[in-house]
């Protein structure tokens, strides 16, 4: 039997004689990409990774390049609600400053 607990997690109730046994599965992960464009200002973007991903500044540059160069930086990986609340903070923010700066949150390769 396939249960769900109070945050949102899927389990499997197994019963062994007369206990049962909740066994929680880990929540799928997201992938939030920064996605390239012409118009935001690099040093926006490692404004953005410093301050809503807690990226030192060294990794906040690799990643603003990846994003510059391969056209996607990874941010980070959360949980789904962490991840689309990242989204939409940085989204929400980035058009107060004026740039089109997009982001996306996709599931985990391989979950």
């Amino acid at each position: 039997m396939t249960r769900r607990d109070g945050e949102g997690r899927t389990g499997t109730l197994e019963r062994t004689g007369t206990l049962e046994r909740t066994t929680t599965q880990r929540p799928r992960l997201y992938r939030v990409l920064l996605l390239n464009d012409d118009y935001t200002p690099m040093e926006f973007v490692v404004e953005v990774l410093r301050s809503y991903f807690r990226k030192a500044e060294s990794e906040a540059q690799l990643i603003m390049l990846a994003v510059h160069h391969k056209g996607q930086g990874v941010a980070g990986v959360y949980t789904r609600d962490v991840a689309e609340t990242k989204v939409a903070q940085v989204m929400a923010h980035a058009r107060q400053q004026g740039h089109p700066l997009r982001l996306v949150a996709e599931p985990e390769a391989g979950e």
